[in-house]
């Protein structure tokens, strides 16, 4: 899997409360566009967009013809205020990006206000998934939907669940062609990685896939 970075680096703070996540951006990252894209990664095999906070060129999921492409799109779906406070943005350019990806990830906390456009968006892919925290997700699969039951975690860090979340599935899918196998690997290494402090969390394969054995025989 292929992962583009700006140099610069978009740094948030963080707080939690009882309404959910409270952030506010410190510093901005330059925007990626197609001219960032190295050539010898164009033939990719696997590609997941994922903005922070809109830095990252729709454009880009064309660049990569040749592989799955997915999309964590919680970037495209936030404004950064005066004050720097983050708060939900419409997301009315959405279907060149839909058009181009195999795979959409989406949280709750993301589509906040947009509840009404979220289930087309997710209807609208091949594989779309919205994660729910503890509350698990809800699957996609050509339209149709079925629900991810959570594995049960002791949170001490939820920041970035959810990125680790759609790189597992994507990896896992490409791997088994199973949506469903997919979907429980990824929640599996989301909970696991929430139970540490940062990425020193997310499992390796032998703590997945051994995870992963016992979320089967629980269900």
């Amino acid at each position: 899997m292929v992962t583009l970075e700006s140099r610069e680096t978009t740094r948030f703070e963080h707080r939690y409360e009882a309404g959910g996540r409270v952030s506010r951006v410190r510093s901005r990252a330059r925007p990626l566009t197609t001219a960032d894209v190295p050539e010898d990664w164009r033939d990719a095999p696997l590609v997941l967009l994922a903005p922070v906070i809109d830095e990252v060129d729709l454009r880009l999921a064309a660049e990569f013809t040749d592989g799955a492409v997915g999309a964590a799109a919680q970037g495209w779906l936030r404004a950064v205020g005066r004050d720097g406070a983050v708060g939900p943005r419409a997301w009315e350019s959405s279907r060149p990006l839909l058009d181009r990806i195999q795979a959409l990830f989406l949280s709750r906390e993301d589509i906040r206000g947009q509840e009404g456009s979220v289930v087309e968006w997710l209807q609208y892919v091949p594989i779309g998934v919205l994660t729910a925290d503890r509350d698990g997700a809800l699957l996609f699969v050509n339209g149709d939907r079925y629900e991810v039951r959570p594995r049960p975690a002791t949170e001490t860090d939820p920041t970035g669940a959810g990125d680790v979340f759609a790189a597992t599935f994507l990896v896992e899918y490409q791997r088994s062609g199973d949506p469903w196998l997919a979907a429980a690997a990824a929640a599996c290494a989301g909970s696991i990685s929430v139970e540490g402090e940062g990425w020193v969390a997310v499992p390796d394969r032998g703590l997945l896939e051994a995870t992963l054995k016992e979320y089967e025989r629980s269900g």
